[in-house]
């Protein structure tokens, strides 16, 4: 065997070598981190090139300059090889976030769609409730039953209310659900609002014996959906008067921050069970499997987190003390 045939095995030995040590690198890389190993893998091809290269020109008994310039050869090709690795492994995280996000829409699609079909079963079996009522009082008069149409009337009118409720919880939360429905801003004073909110609901209050207070910073103004964010005070007030026992209070507050306003209402609910917390603000979510027949359509909250969303805000809830804070927060300036 020649000796030019023997520096070219030696060499090739040489560069497999090294490109076994770094393959194994990179696989041990990808398993930490797979655009890291994206971009040393066209090195190492480099690196084994050019371990192969000097190698065999030793072996060769090149010149010093010979071997300079094949180092400064090899070492010209490593920003193009750094620069190839930093393109796939660019590609390889794009390909993967995109993987994930669709992986949570379809997740999130799957979660609106099982919510979906609960909220249709459930307003359904609602619905019938008050019709129910409607109809036998209607019968009950018609067939002389119910002499008494005074009462009878007010039956035929709490139903009435009960089923007007629903159906305007459903068409504010699809509006706010809506991408191609952009809610109208005006400039209030939110103190205001609040308070005329929460004196709105003080025979609800009397009528379960909860004491309603509050308080609220003056000269806090914003631009938002007033009407939406009614609706949303209203619901987080009635859901802690509905939920306090007689004898407690459901105190009612708003606060400037930092670019933004806090409505909080702390009520005597008793707490909310840890692993219900991160489900309250979800469509349907009424606390327990068992759906009380004047519990409504369990879209009150579900308008809240709506309300919040539109206006790039947030809705929270947590334990405190003998019940629950629900806070509201709303930047002073939400245009869409």
């Amino acid at each position: 065997m020649s000796i030019s045939t023997d520096a070219l095995l030696f060499s090739a030995g040489a560069a497999a070598a090294t490109g076994i040590v770094g393959a194994a690198l990179v696989l041990a890389l990808a398993r930490v981190r797979v655009a890291a190993a994206a971009i040393v893998a066209p090195l190492v091809v480099v690196l084994s090139i050019a371990v192969g290269v000097v190698v065999g020109a030793a072996s060769m008994l090149l010149t010093a300059g010979d071997m300079t310039g094949l180092l400064l050869v090899l070492l010209a090709s490593v920003p193009a090889a750094l620069a190839a690795g930093i393109v796939i492994a660019a590609r390889i995280q794009s390909a993967a976030r995109a993987a994930e996000r669709a992986a949570a829409a379809a997740e999130t699609e799957r979660r609106v769609e099982g919510q979906r079909r609960d909220l249709v079963a459930w307003i359904s079996h609602d619905l019938r409730t008050p019709l129910a009522g409607i109809r036998a009082t209607a019968e009950g008069i018609h067939d002389g039953v119910l002499p008494d149409t005074t009462a009878a009337a007010a039956t035929i009118q709490r139903n009435a209310q009960r089923m007007s409720d629903m159906v305007d919880d459903l068409l504010t939360l699809s509006r706010l659900q809506a991408p191609s429905v952009a809610l109208e801003r005006t400039d209030i004073d939110v103190g205001d609002l609040v308070s005329d909110t929460v004196a709105s609901l003080r025979p609800l209050a009397d009528a379960g014996g909860v004491t309603l207070a509050g308080r609220a910073e003056t000269g806090v103004r914003a631009r938002v959906a007033a009407p939406e964010l009614r609706r949303a005070v209203a619901n987080l007030v009635a859901n802690g008067i509905r939920h306090s026992p007689p004898g407690t209070t459901v105190e009612t507050t708003v606060e400037l921050r930092d670019g933004a306003f806090r409505i909080a209402v702390a009520d005597a609910c008793g707490g909310i069970a840890s692993d219900d917390l991160p489900h309250v603000f979800e469509t349907g979510w009424r606390g327990s499997a068992a759906r009380p027949t004047d519990a409504g359509a369990g879209l009150g909250l579900a308008i809240v987190r709506g309300v919040a969303d539109a206006h790039a805000g947030s809705a929270t809830v947590r334990n405190a003390f003998a019940g629950c804070v629900f806070e509201l927060e709303l930047p002073l300036r939400s245009d869409p």
